[in-house]
């Protein structure tokens, strides 16, 4: 699936985005807006990521950790793992 984000086009493979299944936004994260996106304060070898929440909106894969959050969102870690953002 393709989807642009600043004028920059996203590939997301359709086995990641059958694999998040828990999405209660309905994948705004590929809406085109980076308003959707947590921002990303650290990670550890892209496989965990500490987001600082954008809004107040519920997610299913965001997970308190101590002061900080963690994202679990299959689709959000790829989106991190091949462009960055």
């Amino acid at each position: 699936m393709s989807k642009t984000i600043d004028d920059m086009k996203l590939e997301i493979s359709d086995d990641i985005i059958n694999n998040t299944t828990k999405c209660n936004n309905g994948l705004s994260c590929l809406s085109g807006e980076r308003a959707c996106l947590c921002e990303i304060e650290d990670n550890f070898n892209c496989k965990v990521l500490f987001v600082k929440p954008n809004n107040l909106q519920t997610c299913s894969y965001r997970m308190s950790f101590g002061y900080s959050y963690v994202c679990t969102c299959p689709t959000r870690k790829e989106i991190f793992r091949l462009y960055r953002i």
